[in-house]
């Protein structure tokens, strides 16, 4: 049945262990603004899941024992429970499809249900995660990068988030249950960050329409949420959100951009104008710019900017590959600042210095890295960062 009720219906389905863990993180922090949907051949792991409906696959298939790590079991195991998921997701205008890349369910089950979400013309953005190819190995990676490619046939657009890159950025003693929340933490931010756009009331309102407008069949696609406070918070936040250093993406080159900041009343229109001209300066020149803005009393003396980048061309896709990722290019990354954006240390607790990233120190901005260079800069003598980076730099000096 059509929806007349003049609010979009959200919905979100976890597909697999990861897929799982990453909703049962939306509910425990309370996101409301999305129905949740577990998805599983594993009916130990479902059993488990917070979500309010809870979907077995390939019951006949897997008796409920999961896949044991075969994409091509976990693929079956969704078509066999085809019109059980087709129940629970044809009346959604946005459909989000979450889950771990490198398995059997997730794998081999979301990208049936995303040619199901096509099928059914449902708005549909997939937020996945790649394995720490470290020690989860060559073969997982390997189904992993072949599931993201067929998903990516049916998606609207897709955010992939390689979990690989959470060890160069949290401080070194990290239990490794908190590193997999990180990246549960990231999924979740992803998928609030646009349906929050959606349903909250704001000064200056985005709907539903605005989302489809951005992100309808775009393909690879970035969202950054940034924070900052203090006489540069606009500034920080811009940095925060564009780079991403978690994702595999930037926002250089795009045609589509929302911008979406909140603050509290005291929030001005120079910092208004600051966040959405610096942004500006890195996109595509032709670039459809969709702004909005919100007031939010709990952020205080803070302003928060979301960034939703898609549309890059085939010729220069910038969304495939992040080249600001561990390099200095918005100042030196705190990554004790990074830990606390994703819940690893108190707010109030005092870092008296950075933790450096575990990687060896990256090459200079003006130098390129394995043949790859940031986006828009040109190396050599007479050439020159483009302004966006340039006035970042400068600021950030400061």
């Amino acid at each position: 049945m059509p929806n007349t009720a003049g609010v979009a219906n959200i919905k979100v389905i976890g597909v697999g262990g990861g897929g799982n863990n990453a909703i049962n993180r939306m509910i425990c922090v309370g996101v409301k603004s999305a129905t949740f949907i577990a998805a599983n051949t594993d009916m130990q792991a479902l059993n488990m899941s917070s979500a309010p409906i809870k979907i077995q696959l390939g019951a006949s298939i897997t008796k409920g024992l999961g896949a044991g790590s075969d994409p091509e079991i976990g693929k079956r195991a969704a078509e066999e429970s085809i019109e059980e998921i087709r129940r629970h997701i044809e009346d959604a205008d946005l459909l989000f499809i979450t889950a771990g890349m490198g398995g059997g369910t997730g794998t081999g089950a979301a990208p049936v249900i995303a040619a199901l979400a096509k099928e059914l013309g449902i708005l549909t953005v997939a937020v996945v995660t790649k394995p720490f190819e470290r020690f989860e190995g060559k073969k997982r990676m390997e189904n992993a990068i072949e599931g993201i490619e067929k998903l990516k046939e049916n998606v609207d657009t897709l955010i992939v988030i390689p979990n690989e890159k959470i060890s160069m950025f949290v401080p070194k003693g990290t239990p490794f249950v908190k590193a997999f929340q990180i990246a549960d933490e990231v999924l979740r931010q992803g998928i609030q960050g646009i349906s929050d756009i959606i349903t909250t009331p704001s000064l200056i309102n985005l709907d539903f329409a605005d989302i489809r407008t951005i992100m309808k069949q775009k393909g690879n696609a970035h969202i950054g949420i940034g924070r900052g406070k203090g006489d540069n918070r606009t500034l920080d936040a811009v940095r925060q959100a564009v780079q991403s250093p978690l994702l595999e993406t930037n926002i250089a080159g795009a045609s589509g951009i929302i911008v979406y900041v909140t603050g509290d009343q005291n929030l001005t229109i120079d910092e208004v104008n600051e966040a959405v001209g610096l942004i500006k300066e890195v996109v595509d020149s032709n670039a459809n710019i969709i702004f909005g803005m919100g007031f939010d009393e709990k952020l205080k003396d803070e302003v928060q900017i979301t960034v939703i980048a898609t549309g890059f061309s085939a010729k220069n896709d910038r969304g495939r590959y992040n080249p600001m990722m561990n390099r200095p290019i918005f100042g030196e990354q705190n990554t004790e600042k990074l830990s606390r954006m994703y819940g690893l240390i108190p707010e109030e607790e005092e870092v008296a210095a950075a933790v450096k990233p575990k990687e060896p120190t990256p090459p200079p901005v003006s130098e390129a890295r394995d043949g790859i260079q940031s986006p828009r800069m040109d190396v050599g003598a007479g050439r020159s960062l483009p302004p966006f980076l340039l006035k970042l730099q400068e600021k950030a000096r400061k």
